[in-house]
């Protein structure tokens, strides 16, 4: 066999099992995890690339994933909390995001607020995507550009799915309201409904339900979007007792954006002064949290 025959089938091995080319300690470590799909042997040989210093940034990247899928999420938050001083500053957000997950995972919802916090002051400051207006994202295989909007969007959704997690249904509405207002979609319509819901103000729940019913939102041609949104608007039927309620009592939605102003604001006011003391000014995300009391008591 020739030695440029040779080398064209190797090209074409590491395509097909789509590895990265040559023999370092990363390689075989994609090798074990991708061709023999064994997992707990990937992660000690990602271990020994990044003890190497071979590929830190995609190594513990990768070692993570696979830890998250082996239900080793525990594990995998220390590896991101104990090496990533040892990434490049292009790999901080990848490992960001996937502390993220991995906190959701762990059920760690004050860590995951907290971080996600952090990645919406990164963003005020313009520090997102290392300064750059896009990124390039992967899903299933494929690249496609996100924004800077649509990231903000896309942080709110997780954000408020957060607060939803901890009970705390007005932060998460005010997050969602915000994020509909940059990006909307059916999910968070869907989200924001429910937080209506859960404090019985059926007749605004019923408001944002119509836009995802009447087709106004994206996603909403999706059937399981569809059908979500007709599961929330028989649970608003059903409570009629409770909605009737709120009709007749304007003063319970005073009342509730009142509490949101002065807990949910002075916590926020509270975060801010940690990260930057001398400045007074709110994030965006939370520029319109006063102005929502004035438009529910109207």
């Amino acid at each position: 066999m020739s030695p440029r025959k040779s080398e064209k089938q190797e090209t074409s091995y590491h395509v097909i099992h789509k590895l990265p080319p040559g023999d370092s300690p990363y390689v075989r470590a994609k090798h074990v995890q991708l061709v023999h799909k064994d997992p707990d042997a990937a992660i000690v040989l990602f271990w020994k690339a990044i003890n190497a210093g071979d590929r830190v940034d995609s190594a513990l990247k990768d070692m993570a994933v696979v830890m998250k899928q082996q239900d080793r999420a525990e594990e995998a938050i220390e590896a991101i909390k104990s090496f990533r001083d040892r990434c490049s500053k292009q790999a901080q957000e990848s490992l960001d995001n996937i502390l993220i997950d991995l906190y959701k995972k762990c059920g760690r919802i004050e860590e995951q607020i907290e971080l996600l916090k952090q990645k919406l002051w990164t963003i005020y400051h313009g520090e997102a995507f290392n300064g750059k207006p896009t990124k390039t994202a992967r899903s299933h295989g494929k690249k496609f550009q996100v924004t800077v909007k649509q990231e903000t969007s896309r942080i709110l959704g997780n954000l408020g799915w957060a607060y939803m997690q901890q009970g705390n249904f007005l932060a998460a509405e005010v997050v969602y309201r915000k994020a509909q207002l940059i990006d909307p979609d059916v999910n968070k319509a869907c989200n924001l409904c429910h937080c209506l819901i859960k404090q019985a103000r059926h007749f605004e729940a019923r408001t944002v339900l119509e836009d995802v019913l009447m087709g106004k939102l994206p996603g909403s041609e999706d059937p399981k979007s569809r059908t979500r949104a007709e599961e929330i608007l028989l649970e608003l039927e059903g409570g009629g007792g409770a909605y009737a309620q709120t009709l007749n009592s304007p003063s319970l939605l005073v009342e509730s954006s009142s509490s949101l102003e002065d807990a949910f604001v002075e916590g926020l006011d509270h975060l801010m002064k940690q990260w930057a003391p001398y400045r007074s000014r709110r994030l965006p995300v939370f520029e319109e949290i006063s102005s929502f009391r004035d438009q529910l008591a109207c």
